[in-house]
């Protein structure tokens, strides 16, 4: 069926344009470090289980929720809000959250630059001790695990992996090695400080890596979706080539089946701890991508009837099965990196940055051939980050040229200036303490603030009508959603967001890096961070009672409803008369809503 495009937004040229963008923009860095960590720390197999339970009572129905959304008034995160204006500040906080992120994001994809560039070497820089910025307790894995303490039979790597052993021993003149990719990554790329304190120098090395990742993002967002749309077909699958084939030189390696027994055997005692279902949760809510506006800014490109329900149980699925999938690539070779250190596994295995840039580049450090692994790898890191940096890209810019429509005149220039700010304000994360800045703001940055913008996206459809929404999305694909739909908007999700924002002020620690607490005016940027975002929410709700009532902010505007006239023109209630609209208002809260 042929279907009039959208002249003045634009659509995306192709279905699979949108599918692709949106996988690239769900399936990130976090799907390769973040989610075999969690998976081990909670119970290996068994935090499956409530990883796709969430995924089912929370993930998927705010991910169908959101792109429905978008896609049927063929608005940006900020500008959807005339469903509800009073909640036109869930638009604004998502901006400035994907802002947030989009800043120290990029510097991420500044590391990978850097490390693919120092692959293209015969022997990798990391392999060896012995360079200028190596220390005397330098020491490869083979080495330190046949270094046993004198009249034991207790190796270095036996003490330095147990807190409690080497506090037993208690003796002074015990250094514990560090691995040549640590120093690697601690002394040559990042020349970290003492702390977030010290500011040192900017990283210049880094600093043109950052601005190589801008320079990149800006030429593929210059011509808006029309550019970045085609530019997916690469970056979206691109990774999982890379991740086939380290999977399958993985499972070669002696040793690997340590690491997959490591990550995959459950421990279904974990199961009853409120602390793994919390952690399930909040991994779907990173892993989605719902409540940063991406979903919102790149639904708003389709065509009005696009079949988004299929589109949103396909890359929901897909995203959490990479998770899964990227656990094996990765607990493969961090088997053999045990095998061959005489190690557990649960010694080789760090979190966040340190998985990307520490543990696993040792792993490839030790295959035969280890350039060409590792230019896989961080090819792989690299367009990972970058398919997820478009997206939020696109939804500060989206966000901001839908409210503002003058700017779609300049929307190049717009791209581009936006894309010079985030760059100087990336630079103190190229600093000697940037991964202290780098580390609050992932932090804070998409925590809270991310539970606080889904559980008012659940209320404002709730105050337009749980009944007028499923029709739209009739509208749109031609029949209503099932009840399990109804049932994850109506109860279950509202519920389980609630669940998650208590267990997070429950567990709730300060900030810390390497177990090093930060100063308290550190906590508070982080915070103000949060709060940035967060009160965007209340204050626009105050802002919008003022301007046209309480009632009027809380109900659809008459300009709610399908961007182009033949689209509207399929139901009555978007061509009445104004003196019928306040009628078709008093409906949304009538009994029979569902």
């Amino acid at each position: 069926m042929s279907e009039s495009t959208n002249s003045e937004r634009g659509n995306w040229t192709g279905k699979l344009d949108f599918i692709l963008s949106c996988i690239g923009f769900s399936v990130g860095l976090g799907n390769v470090w973040r989610f075999p960590y969690l998976a081990y720390e909670n119970g290996g197999g068994a935090f499956l289980i409530p990883y796709a339970i969430m995924l089912l009572v929370c993930g998927l129905p705010l991910y169908f929720m959101e792109l429905a959304l978008a896609q049927f008034c063929s608005r940006g995160p900020v500008s959807c809000w005339t469903i509800s204006p009073m909640f036109k500040g869930l638009g604004y906080a998502m901006v400035i959250i994907s802002s947030l992120v989009c800043i120290y994001y990029n510097v991420i994809i500044a590391w990978a630059i850097f490390y693919l560039c120092a692959s293209f070497t015969s022997e990798l820089p990391w392999q060896h001790c012995g360079n200028v910025w190596n220390t005397d307790a330098c020491m490869e894995r083979n080495a330190s695990a046949r270094t046993f303490i004198q009249g034991s039979n207790i190796t270095l790597s036996d003490i330095c992996s147990n807190s409690t052993l080497k506090a037993d021993i208690n003796d002074s003149t015990i250094v514990c090695p560090t691995a040549p990719s640590q120093e690697f990554w601690n002394n040559y790329v990042l020349e970290i400080s003492s702390g977030i304190e010290e500011t040192g120098i900017i990283r210049w090395p880094l600093a043109l890596c950052l601005l190589l990742a801008w320079i990149v993002v800006f030429l593929c967002l210059s011509n808006g979706i029309k550019s970045s749309g085609k530019v997916v077909y690469f970056t979206a699958l691109f990774p999982y080539v890379v991740l086939i084939i380290l999977l399958v030189r993985g499972v070669t390696l002696e040793g690997y089946w340590k690491g997959v027994e490591f990550y995959i055997i459950p421990e279904w005692e974990q199961m009853k701890s409120a602390k793994v279902w919390g952690a399930a949760a909040t991994q779907i809510f990173y892993s989605l991508g719902v409540g940063f506006g991406g979903l919102h800014a790149m639904s708003s490109y389709n065509k009005f009837h696009n079949n988004v329900y299929r589109d949103a149980v396909i890359i929901a699925v897909i995203n959490c099965a990479t998770s899964v999938f990227a656990g094996f690539v990765v607990f493969s070779v961090l088997g053999h990196m045990a095998h061959r250190s005489n190690v557990e596994v649960k010694n080789v295995v760090d979190t966040g940055p340190g998985l990307a840039f520490v543990a696993y580049p040792e792993g490839v450090a030790l295959m035969p051939i280890a350039p060409l692994w590792s230019i896989l790898f961080f090819l792989m890191i690299f367009t990972l980050g970058l398919d997820s940096q478009f997206a939020m890209m696109e939804t500060v810019i989206t966000g901001l040229t839908d409210e503002f429509p003058v700017l779609r005149k300049w929307k190049t220039l717009f791209t581009m200036a936006i894309c010079i700010v985030f760059f100087f304000l990336g630079l103190p994360m190229v600093t000697n303490s940037g991964m202290y800045w780098l580390h609050l703001m992932n932090w804070y940055s998409a925590g809270f603030s991310l539970m606080f913008v889904t559980f008012f996206e659940i209320v404002a459809i709730h105050i337009y009508g749980l009944k007028n929404f499923l029709n739209d999305i009739k509208m749109m694909i031609g029949f209503r959603p099932n009840p399990y739909w109804i049932v994850t908007w109506a109860f279950v999700t509202p519920a389980a967001i609630l669940f998650i924002i208590g267990y997070s002020f429950y567990d709730y620690g300060a900030v810390t890096y390497t177990g090093n607490p930060y100063p308290e005016w550190g906590e508070i940027v982080g915070w103000l961070m949060v709060v940035c975002s967060a009160v965007m929410i209340p204050l626009f709700i105050v802002i919008e009672c003022c301007k046209r009532g309480c009632k009027g902010a809380a109900f659809h505007t008459p300009e709610w409803g399908p961007a182009l006239a033949e689209h509207r023109a399929l139901d009555a209630r978007y061509h009445t008369p104004d003196s019928q609209m306040q009628a078709y208002h008093n409906q949304a809260f009538s009994k029979d809503q569902i």
